[in-house]
């Protein structure tokens, strides 16, 4: 397991600070279908053009991959669970494009012969950090509509960080190609889910990435 993502995950849980509310919400780990179920396990995905020979991961890289596979599972549930309650489009919306990212990362555990972690069913996870971690985001994004959107924009927050340092933590270029993608992806998550609470008239203020990282990503 990366060391400076576990570090993430061992800082469950830490203030969402909205303008005149403040709220207590669980942070996400590094390191996310429709009936309980993801459409497909494995798939293209992003990133992948021309397939060069298959390199052989560190321990580290693999690590950085099985985790980051899972973490976008979590990321999808807890969105189509929120979803399932509070009927928002963000939600729906942003579900859809985790099931891409989902893929994507699958495809690489394939191309890289690794044991997928991915148990089937909904908020079922094979990691027990990542288990308790799903709960507490659905407790705390079942409050209200509002929290459900702080917890978005809390898991993008985290998951833009994540993959930073999933890039940094490899040198196969597919890699970063891929985590590449999936960290634009984090950005646009991050500015719906923003743009969201700023509509309500409360913001959004970063936990883990750099202040001024996330005003460049959201804007003033």
């Amino acid at each position: 397991m990366n060391k400076g993502l576990d570090m993430n995950i061992r800082s469950l849980i830490l203030p969402a600070t909205l303008v005149l509310c403040t709220c207590a919400l669980p942070a996400m780990a590094r390191g996310p279908q429709g009936g309980g179920q993801f459409a497909g396990q494995g798939g293209q995905g992003m990133g992948q053009g021309v397939q060069a020979p298959v390199a052989v991961l560190s321990a580290e890289e693999a690590d950085t991959l099985l985790w980051m596979r899972e973490e976008e599972k979590l990321a999808h549930d807890v969105y189509l669970t929120l979803d399932a309650q509070w009927d928002l489009v963000v939600l729906q919306r942003i579900a859809v494009s985790e099931q891409r990212h989902f893929d994507a990362l699958g495809g690489k555990i394939e191309r890289y012969g690794l044991a997928d972690p991915v148990l089937p069913g909904a908020g079922v996870f094979s990691d027990p950090e990542l288990q308790a971690l799903y709960e507490e985001l659905v407790a705390s994004g079942l409050e209200s509509s509002t929290q459900a959107l702080v917890v978005g924009a809390t898991i993008e927050d985290l998951d833009i960080l994540d993959l930073q340092q999933a890039i940094d933590a490899t040198v196969q270029p597919d890699l970063q190609r891929t985590y590449g993608h999936l960290l634009e992806g984090s950005k646009n998550h991050l500015r719906a889910f923003v743009g969201e609470l700023r509509a309500l008239g409360l913001d959004y203020e970063p936990q883990y990435i750099d202040p001024l990282f996330f005003d460049a990503i959201v804007g003033l």
